[in-house]
């Protein structure tokens, strides 16, 4: 252990926000302007620690009678043995002492495909997401064609895309320095266009094969791609951890997925989204065989029998309360 050293003042999610050289031990931490590092903190006393060599060599922060103290690993301390990934609380202040020959971790391997970042995927996914607009507007458009409706159809699909991918900006702005708006754009992009095409194939392959689960449990392959465009957010944002988002992501799928069944079942009793498949296509696409009169009418005989049975049963419950 050799000086200089660095004190480092930390962020809740650990990353540093302001790195202060010192030349040599002690050093003084407080409020004070006649300490060898200033703590910027309504909670820090004038001269609230210092942190010096014991015995043995170790850096050890002591407090110097302050109303707050120090505070590792949720308690108050008189003194704390500091390593270089030790952290403890002044005030409000979280910092990390660290001398100049501390091993750092070697570098992380760049996979971040430089050339696809700035205007090349922000234009791309301005293209897709307003491709999507305007074919969502053309598919449920029953009127006479007017530009001015596809028109505002675009413009709105062009203000949603540039306000979420500038909300994931802000974010990426403020926690990595690059905002990154090209690839967010991108995200959004490639993700509505992948929840329109699965809609719309679902749709179309429910129809012609009489798949009735495509559309009735739709809601749940649209949640997962929702979970995917936030995982993919938030990795752009913090690509050092892909494994906890993908895991937020995942229960976050889970829970939207479990609200969906909850909802379905309050509002008609059933887990599926819908009663009865209500996509309606042209009859041509249709590719499973069509059913004679007399087999339909014989399920209907059979729903018969069985709601007389229902009615008839809560008929006879409600006799025998009364």
């Amino acid at each position: 252990m050799k000086g200089p050293f660095f004190i480092e003042t930390l962020a809740r999610s650990g990353d540093v926000l302001h790195r202060h050289q010192v030349a040599a031990l002690p050093i003084r931490l407080g409020r004070g302007y006649d300490n060898d590092y200033i703590v910027d903190d309504d909670y820090a006393a004038p001269r609230h620690a210092v942190i010096d060599a014991d015995e043995q060599g170790r850096l050890v922060i002591r407090d110097l009678g302050s109303r707050n103290g120090i505070v590792h690993g949720g308690r108050r301390h008189d003194s704390v043995v500091l390593t270089g990934d030790t952290v403890v609380r002044v005030g409000h202040t979280s910092l990390r002492v660290r001398p100049s020959d501390f091993a750092v971790a070697p570098e992380l391997v760049d996979r971040t495909m430089h050339g696809w970042e700035g205007a090349l995927p922000g234009s791309a996914g301005i293209i897709l997401a307003g491709a999507v607009s305007l074919f969502l507007m053309w598919l449920g458009d029953t009127q006479q064609f007017q530009l001015v409706r596809y028109l505002l159809a675009l413009a709105a699909g062009l203000g949603a895309a540039l306000l979420w991918s500038g909300i994931w900006a802000l974010g990426n702005r403020l926690f990595e320095r690059h905002a990154r708006l090209g690839r967010h754009l991108f995200i959004f992009g490639c993700g509505v266009a992948a929840i329109t095409l699965y809609q719309q194939v679902s749709n179309a392959l429910g129809y012609a094969f009489s798949i009735e689960p495509f559309t009735r449990y739709g809601s749940h392959v649209v949640i997962a791609l929702l979970a995917g465009i936030v995982y993919f957010h938030l990795a752009t944002v913090k690509p050092r951890k892909q494994r906890r988002w993908a895991w937020t992501c995942l229960a976050l799928a889970v829970a939207g997925s479990g609200l969906a069944l909850i909802t379905n079942v309050q509002r008609n009793g059933r887990i599926a989204d819908e009663l009865y498949m209500s996509v309606l296509l042209p009859p041509s696409m249709r590719a499973s065989p069509d059913r004679e009169i007399d087999e339909y009418m014989k399920q209907v005989g059979a729903m018969k029998r069985q709601l007389d049975a229902e009615r008839s049963r809560k008929a006879q419950q409600s006799d025998s309360g009364a």
